[in-house]
């Protein structure tokens, strides 16, 4: 049941960190999840102590949501500085 969660709230924190970013129309399902998860577990190690907010794993909260989507809205942040700077 854990993989499941992963997978759905990573395709809903990368769709909703690709709205953010402007990259929405550039990423399908899988890059979405693929970065959700990512962004998750970048939110959880550099965030979520910062917070006191628990993971996706210990529970699915807005807290957890929030920290996850910090994550994966700084990860495409970095991805689009090196795609910037490939296409000069």
């Amino acid at each position: 049941m854990g993989i499941i969660v992963w997978l759905v709230m990573g395709g809903l924190v990368g769709w909703v960190a690709s709205l953010i970013m402007g990259t929405d129309g550039q990423q399908g399902i899988i890059l979405n999840i693929v970065v959700g998860i990512v962004g998750a577990l970048i939110g959880g190690w550099l965030i979520g102590p910062l917070l006191g907010a628990g993971s996706i794993n210990e529970g699915i909260t807005v807290m957890s949501f929030v920290v996850s989507l910090i994550g994966a809205v700084i990860l495409l942040g970095i991805l689009s500085l090196f795609q910037r700077r490939s296409a000069r």
